[in-house]
């Protein structure tokens, strides 16, 4: 403090400095992993990495989003020639076209989730070494981009719903619970994949076999119930199983009567959860160092 006289009151009086503001970035010292409150001040920059993933996904293509619908649509015409004419595979009762799509549909969004997200952490390193903000949003971002695919994917469905006379039911109030569930379940593995995979760049070699194991681990071209009694509920600790079981019940139990497995879907809403938590808490953990070694 620097003193000087007041001729009017001689008197001697000090100057005190003003404090100049200041923001300090730290890393939480809080045992949650998910910082809930700085992930959703960032939400315009989700909605706006989200739009930039799917315009990207289809810039300068000649149908655009109508690459969504084609891909599950061609490997249901696939599956149904040979698992469903060829192979006799059993189909709960319903057409195998109808069973298979609705395997694919949610089966589609979660691979293709796993391959975006795993890998949204590599893409935008240029981004993650010049500003903050949550690396959270850019794996989250990668999934949700896979939500507009999916309901591509969901208008054939209803074309086929009328084409099949598939009746409307009230158990389709469980399709946003299993959708809510399916995007859990991919958010979870693909953000500890991310993480994963910017210490380790062998992971976009793994994630490929990972899906191609998993796919057949997963009641897609065959119902759950093939799967012997005394080891279902092993089976159904795969998070995709109880999940896809339930969307098949929920959109075309119309068709043949069936009911929830509701042991099956809790085992997977239980795994799903703890997935999610666990890949959470290690991305948070190892977020410190990503500008580092990225």
């Amino acid at each position: 403090m620097e003193p000087f006289r007041n001729r009017a009151m001689g008197k001697v009086q000090s100057v005190t400095p003003q404090p100049v503001p200041h923001l300090v970035i730290e890393p939480t010292r809080s045992w949650v992993a998910l910082n809930l409150r700085d992930t959703w001040s960032y939400r315009e920059l989700l909605y706006f990495l989200t739009w930039r993933d799917v315009r990207v996904r289809y810039k300068q293509t000649a149908f655009g989003a109508a690459w969504a619908i084609a891909q599950p649509l061609a490997t249901m015409l696939l599956f149904t020639l040979v698992f469903g004419r060829l192979a006799k595979m059993p189909s709960d009762g319903l057409p195998y076209a109808l069973f298979a799509y609705v395997g694919l549909m949610p089966w589609t969004f979660f691979s293709n989730a796993l391959t975006t997200s795993s890998n949204s952490l590599v893409v935008s390193s240029g981004l993650i070494t010049k500003v903050y903000f949550p690396r959270l949003v850019l794996p989250a971002a990668s999934v949700m981009a896979g939500l507009v695919d999916f309901f591509c994917a969901f208008i054939l469905f209803l074309g086929l719903m009328a084409w099949y006379r598939v009746p409307l039911t009230p158990k389709m109030l469980m399709f946003p619970v299993m959708l809510l569930l399916l995007w859990a379940a991919a958010l979870g593995v693909g953000t500890y994949l991310a993480a994963l995979n910017v210490r380790f760049r062998d992971v976009r070699f793994v994630v490929p076999f990972l899906i191609q194991f998993w796919f057949f681990a997963t009641p897609i071209i065959y119902p759950a119930n093939m799967v012997p009694e005394q080891y279902r509920a092993l089976y159904f600790l795969n998070p995709l199983a109880g999940i896809i079981e339930g969307f098949r019940v929920s959109l075309l139990s119309g068709l043949n009567g069936a009911s929830f497995n509701w042991l099956g879907i809790g085992l997977s809403a239980i795994v799903t959860m703890l997935v999610l938590f666990v890949a959470a808490y290690e991305f948070r953990r190892m977020e410190r160092s990503f500008a580092d070694v990225i």
